[in-house]
């Protein structure tokens, strides 16, 4: 199975839109043989994986976060009833064929049923006090986000079959299974047994395997999982359906009108957007792809004649522009000062083994003679016991954290004379003071750090000003 296909992931807000994505995507007009030589990663029906897990923006809790904070309570049972009552009102919306239908629900029904005893013989284990449940908890986490993608999966492959589509159900989750194959092993095996000449195989986002996708890659796991496939099966391309284009900036901040999409760029651009948590395609996945010169194309569900954005490794704009204006509205500068680290190693290396314990995302970091200054996003417990540490290692030293929020201009090429100054002068127009500015010498992009009551006004400023070519907005408009 090598060459010549495609392998192409579907969004959870794209797969909450069926009907669009029958129409646009799974079918899009194509019959007989162009039906195929095209697999499908599925991911979980959007906010199902919320309610499984925890909320994945606000922290809600869900049936496992429930779970493991309620020891003495059932709460986590109702979080359960409800993830699952929400699943069976999702086949309900979503089937017209009453047997199709019926199977769907049978489906759902028992992995909650599982799910659900396996559930409480924990919550019995746990209760006598004596056992160290840190790796069955674990394990549950896995299995409950496994829940969600395989819902999807099956249920998509009723419905294409419902359509005269000869699809099968590659559920990659393990459930049921002992064994815990590698991520590579698990995929390659069930694959093994696919005609994609004649069958459309849709594939559970999720995998059970050595490890542990959500140990390992949190909430990005499912573009793992896509970006694995396509490497190993030696796809021609690898599609990303999503909501929105990939556009010069956040439609809803600057306003459709105004947003563009990309149209072309490279995985340089895309490894600066996934740094700012942005939604094109997980590092780790993009990097798989990279590494293979696998092209990544980002579409638009809800635009069935459009190409979308082309990602490839060797492109490389025309001549210097800007592609996009992205950011993150919520981080700490931790600044950390020692007189005397002028001439002397060391401190570096101490403050990043600080930050790994505690698992902070360091996004950028700057440094001069005397100060050290890494741009993080964490909690402000994490944020804590960072200084904490710090401090306890130096305690000559000043530690202080501050928020700031951070706005960068992406480009391929973005080596036009005058850009910086360009971008200042836009931002002094509104009165917006940077407070802080980084500009690599590889013209890839520039970081602008500003107060987070100007995030939303910067971006807009900057998009009027380097993309869209529109008149500058006034910081009490953009606001």
């Amino acid at each position: 199975m090598t060459g010549g296909h495609s392998v192409e992931k579907i969004g959870g807000t794209s797969m909450a839109a069926a009907e669009t994505v029958f129409a646009n995507v799974l079918i899009a007009g194509r019959e007989g043989a162009d039906l195929y030589r095209r697999i499908f990663v599925v991911s979980a029906y959007a906010g199902i994986t919320d309610l499984l897990l925890e909320h994945k923006k606000s922290g809600v809790p869900g049936v496992y976060a429930l779970f493991v904070a309620d020891e003495e309570g059932d709460a986590w049972k109702g979080a359960l009833s409800a993830a699952h009552s929400v699943m069976q009102a999702r086949n309900a919306e979503m089937f017209a064929r009453a047997e199709s239908l019926a199977e769907a629900d049978r489906f759902i029904d028992e992995r909650i049923d599982e799910m659900r005893g396996c559930l409480e013989d924990l919550d019995r284990l746990r209760r006598h006090g004596h056992f160290l449940l840190t790796e069955p908890l674990a394990t549950m986490r896995e299995m409950l986000a496994g829940l969600g993608e395989a819902h999807s999966a099956y249920n998509t492959v009723l419905l294409l079959r419902d359509r005269g589509v000869n699809a099968v159900l590659v559920d990659l989750t393990g459930w049921g299974q002992s064994d815990m194959p590698t991520l590579d092993d698990r995929i390659a095996e069930a694959l093994s047994k696919v005609n994609l000449a004649t069958e459309m195989p849709v594939v559970t986002g999720y995998v059970g395997c050595k490890g542990g996708m959500v140990s390992r890659y949190d909430r990005g796991y499912s573009e793992i999982t896509f970006s694995r496939i396509a490497v190993l099966t030696g796809a021609r391309e690898a599609i990303i359906h999503k909501e929105f284009h990939l556009s010069s900036a956040d439609p809803k901040l600057v306003g459709a009108d105004r947003a563009r999409k990309i149209g072309r760029t490279n995985y340089d651009v895309a490894d600066q957007l996934a740094n700012l948590g942005m939604e094109a395609i997980h590092p780790g996945a993009g990097r798989g792809l990279r590494q293979a010169e696998i092209p990544l194309r980002v579409r638009n569900t809800f635009d069935l004649e459009d190409e979308g954005t082309l990602i490839c490794g060797e492109y490389v704009s025309d001549k210097p522009r800007v592609e996009i204006i992205a950011g993150l509205r919520s981080l700490f500068a931790l600044q950390f000062f020692e007189q005397d680290m002028v001439g002397e190693k060391g401190y570096d290396a101490a403050i990043l083994d600080a930050l790994t314990r505690h698992k902070v995302w360091i996004v950028s970091k700057s440094s001069n003679a005397n100060t050290i200054t890494h741009y993080i996003s964490t909690k402000a417990a994490s944020l804590r016991g960072v200084i904490a540490d710090i401090e306890a290692h130096y305690p000559t030293s000043s530690v202080s954290a501050r928020p700031v929020s951070m706005v960068a201009v992406i480009g391929s090429d973005i080596s036009q004379p005058g850009l910086v100054a360009e971008a200042m002068a836009a931002l002094a127009r509104v009165k917006i003071n940077v407070i802080g500015l980084q500009h690599q010498i590889r013209n890839v992009d520039i970081q602008f750090l500003v107060e987070p009551e100007d995030f939303d006004a910067a971006i807009r400023v900057l998009h009027d000003a380097l993309v869209a070519g529109c008149p500058q907005a006034m910081k009490g408009e953009a606001a």
